[in-house]
């Protein structure tokens, strides 16, 4: 950075954009032929090439923005907006989900018996399970802001402590859903209800586990010294994304399971 005459990093040909785009294409490939055929080498090797990649393009990043010094203030402003950006992209994401959901049980067709839920579908109890994960993750939203308060103050001990907390909720959510999903009196073939439900919850669930994965990733980096009071930007963006976790599941528990039954 010393030979720059600005503040910005122009980044390195990298084969990781090429290699990710790559595995991506043979893991959607491979669910397909999963789904059709019963074969999984494609999908294997869609996963592990994904997963090879993940790794090799975050120790880049990481090794440029913790010991290369990559990340100045402006750059750091710009990873900012990048993530507010994709946040901004996954509420619309989820947004088509619910629009699909609204628009199916506000006016229920004569197919489903002109009611919501359609006739023949027993809905989850929105009081026992799905209440518990509510709390498990507004208690898991508690402890990741605990987290960031501590590393802010310089509090390693209780950051540790803080983000280890909540990645055991993050994990103890997606036990109670697959076994909410395993008891489920309905499938996701029931209809327009079961594919909204599943559809839905389905991929909350997946971004559950993304958000564990990322505060996974900052508590092991936080054990090895990467992150100070001043320089965190990797774990405050885990932050953010696990706090539009948290918000999506209120919407959804409001309306899927509790309104919506």
């Amino acid at each position: 950075m010393t030979h720059q005459t600005h503040p910005f990093h122009m980044v390195n040909p990298s084969p990781w954009p090429l290699s990710g785009a790559l595995s991506a294409l043979l893991l959607t490939s491979g669910l397909a032929l999963w789904f059709h055929f019963n074969t999984t080498t494609i999908l294997t090797m869609g996963l592990i090439a994904n997963l090879m990649t993940m790794y090799q393009w975050w120790r880049d990043i990481v090794r440029e923005g913790t010991y290369q010094g990559h990340h100045t203030p402006n750059v750091q402003k710009g990873l900012r907006y990048g993530m507010i950006l994709f946040i901004i992209s996954e509420i619309l994401f989820f947004t088509g989900f619910f629009w699909a959901f609204y628009h199916s049980s506000l006016a229920p067709v004569h197919d489903m018996g002109g009611c919501w839920p359609p006739a023949g579908i027993t809905p989850l109890n929105p009081l026992e399970v799905p209440l518990l994960n509510t709390s498990v993750l507004l208690a898991s939203g508690v402890s990741i802001t605990w987290a960031h308060h501590s590393l802010m103050k310089g509090s390693r001990t209780h950051m540790i402590q803080a983000l280890s907390i909540t990645v055991i909720l993050g994990a103890y959510f997606t036990l109670l859903q697959t076994s909410e999903y395993l008891e489920a009196p309905f499938t996701i073939s029931d209809g327009v209800y079961g594919s909204t439900f599943f559809m839905a919850t389905g991929f909350h669930g997946l971004h559950v586990i993304i958000g564990s994965t990322f505060l996974i990733i900052c508590l092991y980096r936080q054990l090895i010294y990467h992150f100070t009071s001043k320089h965190h930007f990797g774990f405050e963006a885990a932050a953010w994304y696990w706090h539009f976790v948290d918000v999506v599941w209120l919407f959804l528990y409001i309306s899927i399971y509790w309104w919506g039954s």
